[in-house]
């Protein structure tokens, strides 16, 4: 078990959640690992998102998990000597299939985040990938949710709390990543009272399960937004919830993007 709590007090120089090529990153994880190497990180975690039992250009394919786990072997022995490396996964929760699913339980990770990308289609059996870019999301909006915005995030929260409920994870990924595009589809969403009442309650399911709350940091430089939005770190406070803050990097250049000026904000607070 990672002490991340003892990691976190002592470094700001760290970053668990990271992708490659094993899924949609952009270099090969040496890269990533070399990197954190020259800018002094302490800890490095990389996180592939994982298999999913359909086809998704984002996710690992389930013959990889073999030689991913190799790599991240070899990887650790050539650089373990100047910076913690730590194997995981970004493991997507969908009916029946997460973290607490034996595939990966019997796999031998160092820690698991749990996050949610899929929801069910409204006019089929369908999983949609609705993290993507905005221009897709608003064609997936017509295609599979009806321009049902209020069932999209509703049902993000939904798959969140039952994620939660099932465990077998310690981290749970941008928690409320659904708002950047639903605010974007529909201004101000974000803002009402019933899709802040969501977020407090998945943060209650979070506190009951004792699991890390990521700040993620990847919109940061690009849309000044963190995963959960910042005005919820008020809410995190009142329920002293443990905290990591990671950059969801997906290129070598940008595993501190964002991450001081979250840490800055979190201090203030």
């Amino acid at each position: 078990m990672i002490d991340f709590k003892t990691i976190t007090k002592n470094s700001k120089l760290y970053n668990f959640h990271s992708h490659s090529p094993y899924c949609d990153g952009h270099a090969p994880i040496e890269e990533f690992i070399k990197e954190a190497i020259k800018a002094g990180f302490t800890h490095y975690g990389v996180s592939p998102h994982s298999p999913i039992p359909f086809y998704s250009p984002c996710n690992m394919a389930a013959e990889k998990v073999g030689e991913y786990l190799a790599e991240m072997d070899r990887l650790k022995a050539l650089y373990g000597d100047q910076i913690n490396i730590y194997t995981s996964m970004e493991i997507d929760y969908l009916d029946g299939w997460g973290a607490s699913h034996p595939f990966f339980q019997e796999m031998p990770l160092d820690y698991r985040i749990g996050s949610v990308h899929f929801i069910k289609s409204m006019v089929s059996d369908e999983y949609v990938d609705i993290d993507g870019n905005f221009e897709n999301f608003k064609q997936k909006m017509a295609r599979y949710f009806n321009n049902d915005i209020r069932y999209v995030v509703k049902e993000f929260f939904f798959q969140s709390v039952m994620m939660v409920a099932k465990g077998g994870f310690d981290i749970i990924g941008h928690c409320d990543k659904i708002g950047h595009n639903a605010s974007a589809f529909q201004p101000g969403i974000d803002c009402e009272p019933w899709y802040e009442a969501l977020v407090e309650t998945l943060i209650d399911a979070i506190m009951d399960k004792g699991i890390l709350v990521e700040i993620n940091t990847k919109k940061w430089e690009t849309d000044q937004r963190f995963f959960p939005h910042a005005r919820f770190f008020e809410l995190l406070k009142k329920y002293n919830a443990p905290l990591i803050v990671n950059s969801d990097a997906h290129h070598p250049h940008l595993i501190n993007s964002g991450r001081m000026e979250a840490l800055r904000m979190l201090e203030e607070i």
